[in-house]
């Protein structure tokens, strides 16, 4: 697990936020709807790199849903238009174009009560984190992470024969390797905190034909989660290699197949890899994959815990 600590903004940067949020009465923030579709998905494309998860949320669920797991608002300066647009809940995302819009995001999200995590490029969030934190509130943890992206797909590797959509037969398998994932990362295990919860998001996942795995002999060898697929990125999660076949060129087979399928209806694949795991990025690294910037994902203590 890659732990960081949240950098303090220097005084003359606290002057220069000064000014820019000196006339906060400019903008207004406001829960979006669903006839606002079109215009955000717009926006959110203008760095469809970074917003890729909040555009595959609008693209699946729509604006208005409680599978998004939080509600999507948006800030709009005095002349109505968009000056960003953040995703509050559980996970909040933000993409804010003016240091007023991500001070007035912090704000509200302060009042959610089901925040876990608040994720997004490193800087930004530093920032975000400033406005959001009350005096003395430390994160639970911090991870720091890396944005990978791959535009072209790599030559290709031995095939795989075996590498499929997952059914709902593996539901099963599935959820054990996610929750021991996501349990190393976050240090929650949503087997244990929300069991029919993760359950439904798994299956739902499977139903959707979002999860790619390579099953032998009843064991699963490798899997890969399709979190958020939109015409410009898709972005990837979960990715696993069964250990008892590390090292055996296995994983890199199943990524350079399921890379040229994925890359026929997108312009570029992405991930996020752990900074500190150097073997993951070397393996990314071997597969196509190149470093475009660095993230933080905010784990935050849970209210009532």
């Amino acid at each position: 697990m890659s732990m960081t600590k949240i950098s303090p903004i220097r005084t003359e940067e606290l002057e220069a936020i000064a000014t820019l949020t000196a006339a906060p009465d400019s903008l207004s923030v406001h829960l979006l709807r669903g006839e606002n579709k079109q215009e955000v998905l717009a926006f959110l494309a203008e760095r469809p790199l970074h917003t890729v998860v909040m555009a595959g949320h609008i693209r699946d669920n729509g604006l208005e849903s409680e599978l998004n797991r939080g509600q999507f608002h948006a800030c709009r300066n005095g002349e109505g238009r968009l000056e960003g647009v953040a995703l509050i809940g559980h996970a909040t995302l933000v993409e804010a174009r003016s240091e007023a819009a991500l001070a007035a995001f912090a704000r509200l999200a302060q009042s959610c009560p089901d925040a876990h995590l608040i994720m997004g490029e490193q800087e930004r969030i530093e920032r975000f984190w400033h406005y959001y934190a009350k005096p003395g509130q430390l994160p639970r943890r911090v991870c720091r992470e890396l944005l990978l992206e791959q535009r072209w797909p790599v030559e290709a590797l031995e095939p795989v024969p075996g590498l499929r959509l997952a059914s709902l037969a593996e539901l099963q398998e599935v959820m054990l390797v996610q929750g021991e994932m996501a349990f190393q990362e976050s240090g929650i295990n949503p087997m244990k905190v929300d069991l029919p919860g993760f359950s439904l998001r798994c299956s739902r996942r499977i139903e959707q034909g979002r999860v790619w795995v390579w099953m032998e002999d009843g064991r699963l060898i490798f899997k890969a989660d399709v979190i958020s697929d939109t015409p410009e990125v898709i972005y990837l999660e979960g990715i696993y290699v069964n250990p008892d076949v590390r090292s055996r060129g296995y994983g890199a087979r199943c990524m350079s197949q399921l890379a040229r399928v994925l890359l026929q209806r997108t312009n570029s694949l992405s991930i996020l890899v752990n900074e500190q795991s150097q073997r993951a990025a070397a393996f990314f690294d071997r597969t196509g994959f190149k470093l475009r910037s660095c993230y933080d994902t905010i784990f935050l203590e849970q209210r009532g815990a």
